[in-house]
């Protein structure tokens, strides 16, 4: 058996899941989710858990166990808490704000970039220097930051750019710090 699929899931108070054929809904205090699933998954609600089993042992049935399950708890934890991600922006002269729903950032390009906010996601600058983007699905929020980052990721000579807050970037030495040879 998949160790994760197997694993119960947790109903909080508060959430409300529905089962119906292959499509679940989960609504909570944040948001409603809604998740088709593979016809092979069963999903079943009892009280306040809920479970996921496969019909039998065949390995595309065995990889859509765990993945049904992570999906289904990333629905709950998202409705209940929601996801975030930090973002940092390095550079002399590199800065983020936030104009209406749109978040204007300036990145050593000749011109701003400007990105819209997307229904479901919000995005906050605390900082000139830092965004968070945050949502009640967790892959709308990791796509969408990395849509951010796309627009000038870190480079690994000065570090300059958007990087992931927990994101370390591998340094390189530049030609000087070779040595000159004689």
């Amino acid at each position: 058996m998949s160790r994760i699929g197997r694993k119960p899931i947790n109903i909080p108070a508060g959430v409300n899941v529905k089962v119906d054929g292959n499509v679940i809904t989960v609504k909570g205090a944040k948001a409603t989710l809604t998740q088709k699933i593979h016809p092979n998954m069963t999903v079943t609600v009892d009280g306040d858990v809920i479970h996921v089993t496969r019909p039998n042992d065949e390995k595309e049935n065995r990889s859509l166990h765990g993945l049904t399950r992570s999906l289904i708890q990333n629905m709950v934890i998202g409705v209940t808490d929601g996801f975030k991600k930090e973002l940092d922006v390095n550079g002399v002269g590199y800065r983020v704000q936030k104009q209406g729903k749109n978040l204007v950032m300036n990145l050593g390009f000749s011109h701003q970039v400007t990105v819209s906010e997307i229904e479901g996601i919000t995005i906050e600058c605390p900082t000139a220097n830092k965004i968070v983007i945050s949502g009640p699905d967790k892959q709308k929020v990791g796509q969408f930051a990395a849509e951010v980052r796309e627009k000038r990721p870190p480079e690994p000579y000065k570090g300059k750019g958007i990087k992931y807050v927990d994101e370390h970037i591998r340094r390189k030495e530049g030609k000087a710090g070779k040595g000159a040879k004689k």
